[in-house]
């Protein structure tokens, strides 16, 4: 018996979808003025770490979904002016959640990142194209083992890495997901039907987009953890985290 292995077409990401349109309430006071991914984390903007990030690894293509004080980030494309940066405007980003932002940008989706705003990037090597890192669509995790079941998005695999379940409301230990993906032009397409689908034709608005490929229609997609370090970024939901952040780089310098 002759076995043949197909091994999965290799993709690198030629472009980038950054979702900035949310208003951020869970930082209020600070984004009643600026924008959640304009807030600098100690002198740094957490919107441009992702986009350096991006433009260090030959991704120059980024299309940024905005919604909230838009017009704050018009200057991003003409401090990027070596990348073409375009704005997108959500209209729907007060009245829905972000499945929204992403329906406006579904055009771009195939060989693409698709990634929130609001994170820091200590680690820009995480959107190197090197290995087997974008053979598949998936999405970028770090493994975890929490004492009580408070992880929110914890995945489990097989040992190959692919992706068997998601649980949305809290696990012990797992794969946390990350709202940073790599989608090839496959899975870029069919998601970009999902979405026409969901939030076009079934006028569903008040979910994710990422609850499309991990429960709605979930046995259509195959991924593939992207494994990262859990100090490979920093995520800042909260002015609780945001003072986390502010007070250890002080205890650091001291």
């Amino acid at each position: 018996m002759i076995i043949i292995t197909i091994n999965p077409k290799k993709s690198n990401p030629k472009k980038a979808i950054i979702m900035a349109a949310g208003k951020g309430n869970r930082l209020l006071p600070l984004t009643a003025t600026v924008p959640k991914p304009l807030i600098a984390v100690n002198g740094k903007i957490m919107i441009e770490t992702l986009i350096e990030s991006l433009l260090q690894n030959h991704i120059t293509e980024i299309y940024i979904v905005t919604g909230h004080l838009s017009e704050k980030f018009s200057y991003l494309p003409k401090k990027y002016s070596t990348a073409k940066i375009t704005l997108l405007f959500n209209p729907h980003y007060e009245t829905s959640n972000n499945i929204s932002s992403l329906y406006v940008a579904r055009e771009h989706l195939g060989d693409c990142i698709i990634a929130d705003g609001d994170f820091i990037i200590n680690n820009p090597k995480i959107f190197a194209a090197s290995g087997e890192t974008f053979a598949t669509s998936g999405y970028f995790s770090a493994w975890i083992n929490e004492t009580e079941e408070t992880a929110e998005w914890l995945q489990a695999a097989d040992s190959n890495g692919y992706v068997l379940s998601c649980s949305r409301n809290g696990g012990k230990s797992g794969w946390q997901l990350f709202s940073i993906s790599f989608w090839n032009n496959e899975d870029g397409e069919k998601l970009r039907r999902h979405l026409e689908e969901t939030f076009q034709r079934q006028a569903i608005t008040d979910i994710y987009w990422d609850d499309i490929p991990m429960f709605l229609y979930k046995n259509d997609y195959r991924l593939k953890i992207k494994p990262i370090n859990l100090t490979d970024l920093q995520e800042i939901d909260t002015l609780a985290d945001l003072e986390s952040l502010e007070n250890l780089a002080t205890a650091n310098k001291q």
